[in-house]
């Protein structure tokens, strides 16, 4: 930024999407040099002001530009090569050669698109290389990888790159006395987080921004641990998957391999992180076969009606109440053309066999209206048991005006219960309900409950070990010490259920009649 203007002290600068600010000039009419990292591809505006030593300040200058999308990855590894491959084809880059303790072939992160990993066993040949660095570590990089240990006791390699008297750089695990770590370090320098848990994936993210000189962590797509400053060396060997200077080889699966020269930004890292969820089931509850059968919509297994159970149909458009004396008065739908009816005595709807492994992560959700102002009991809308409790249940607790979300921390009777809540009135068998989501996220261990599409940080909590459960998917009832109970008075309709954690923006659209776009 310049001025012809030898008043000019300072300049008040905006760009559209971020950052603004003020910066000033070493002195009267200097020039000022303003270091700035686009966050997104695209269109993009900054409007700058120049400020004299009296305050006053100059007219705007525009300038459009366009920031385009970040380069592709310097190195690039999917890992997916059939088995009894002795090298690893490369995307981009050079093709890694196996050591002797590395098989193709292995199982893929569902919901990320590949289709094979590679597994080391740990070994002094548990390793694949190309034979040279993958970038320069003395600029702007990136090493990311989907990573799935075998065990968590002890430290191992993910990625590592040797550098000239240093430690070089590591993505790691690392054991510690409080528990297993995600870490990346960059020339002795260390920032760490996230949990890992044996025989579940994670994306691992390290990033170094020379610009900045700090080191940052990212898991799964979210940015963890504290920034650290670091200084690295030159790269001096070989870079290396599943082994580093100074750091057990790593035992367990690898995937996706990439290696940047410039940073990843946050966006960017949270796609790599993401595991795409898959559709388990939508029932519309429009129709029933024979009064006992909701189809699945794309011909999965029915929710099958008991005790007393109906499917409400909404007016057919035959006639007008308001026009026509004689037409009887229907109510419509929560949603479409029909609903579900339980009258909050015995009545209920089920699946056959599970429908969510609750011991991953999973979504469900559902529109659900309450007959009474005022209910005297707690009413279960949907469930799914073990042996001996549900693995979670969404009730209506009147006591607290309010939604719940239960999750026992384990399948006994008695066990303790983590719960989160969002407040709502009863509907009193009026307006058009509200739309309920339960999200388990088992790589970030949280739970969420979702009223009406939204939630925010009251209603999410810590829930480390999900468990399986063997039942049936429930709708309107739940396990209690005597066995079935907290029936629900009321009407539901458009009941969904996922494999994987849909996000904010997926959620929104839950209960209108659709299906999510699950974009990538």
């Amino acid at each position: 930024m310049d001025s012809p203007s030898d008043d000019v002290v300072a300049y008040v600068y905006d760009f559209i999407r971020g950052p603004h600010g003020t910066v000033r000039a070493d002195q009267p009419g200097g020039a000022v040099t303003l270091p700035y990292l686009p966050l997104s591809s695209g269109p993009e505006t900054l409007t700058v002001r120049a400020v004299d030593r009296a305050g006053r300040s100059s007219g705007q200058s525009t300038y459009d530009f366009n920031v385009k999308s970040g380069r592709a990855p310097v190195a690039h590894w999917e890992l997916g090569d059939a088995a009894g491959s002795t090298s690893a084809a490369a995307e981009s880059g050079t093709d890694a050669r196996a050591g002797s303790g590395v098989t193709f072939g292995g199982d893929a992160p569902a919901g990320t698109g590949l289709t094979a990993t590679a597994h080391l066993d740990g070994g002094h040949q548990a390793f694949l290389t190309p034979g040279a660095p993958a970038t320069d570590t003395t600029k702007t990089f990136a090493f990311g990888a989907w990573a799935r240990p075998g065990r968590t006791d002890r430290d191992m390699a993910v990625l590592g790159q040797d550098t000239d008297g240093s430690a070089g750089v590591a993505l790691a695990l690392r054991s510690r006395e409080t528990g297993p770590v995600w870490s990346f370090t960059v020339g002795g320098q260390e920032v760490s987080g996230g949990v890992p848990e044996t025989g579940e994936w994670a994306h691992v993210l390290g990033l170094y921004d020379a610009e900045t000189g700090h080191a940052q962590l990212y898991v799964n797509g979210r940015e963890t641990g504290t920034r650290v400053k670091a200084a690295p060396a030159p790269a001096s060997g070989a870079f290396r998957i599943g082994q580093a200077h100074g750091v057990r080889p790593w035992k367990g699966d690898i995937g996706d391999v990439r290696a940047y020269d410039r940073v990843v930004v946050p966006d960017e890292a949270g796609r790599l992180g993401y595991r795409k969820p898959t559709p388990l089931g939508h029932w519309s509850l429009e129709t029933a076969s024979d009064g006992t059968a909701s189809p699945e919509q794309d011909g999965g297994q029915p929710l099958t009606l008991g005790g007393g159970a109906v499917i409400h149909r909404g007016p057919d458009g035959s006639c007008l109440p308001e026009l026509d004396p004689d037409c009887p008065v229907v109510p419509s739908a929560l949603q479409g053309e029909g609903d579900l009816q339980l009258d909050g005595r015995t009545a209920y709807a089920a699946t056959r066999q599970p429908v969510v492994d609750t011991a991953d992560s999973f979504t469900v959700a559902a529109v659900v209206r309450l007959a009474d102002s005022e209910p005297d009991r707690p009413m279960t809308v949907l469930s799914q048991a073990g042996e001996h409790t549900d693995a979670f249940k969404v009730r209506y607790q009147p006591s607290l005006h309010a939604w719940q979300l239960v999750m026992p921390v384990k399948d006994e009777t008695g066990a303790a219960e983590t719960v989160v809540s969002q407040l709502a009135m009863a509907d009193g068998g009026e307006g058009q309900g509200h739309r309920l989501a339960v999200v388990y996220d088992d790589a970030t261990d949280t739970i969420r409950l979702y009223l009406d599409g939204m939630a925010g940080e009251a209603e999410t909590a810590g829930f480390a070990n999900g468990w399986h459960s063997g039942g049936p998917l429930q709708v309107g009832r739940g396990l209690t010490a005597d066995g079935w109970g907290e029936y629900l008075h009321g009407d539901v309709d458009e009941v969904q259920a996922f494999s994987g954690a849909l996000r904010d923006g997926d959620i929104i659209g839950l209960g209108m009649g659709t299906d999510p776009c699950l974009c990538s």
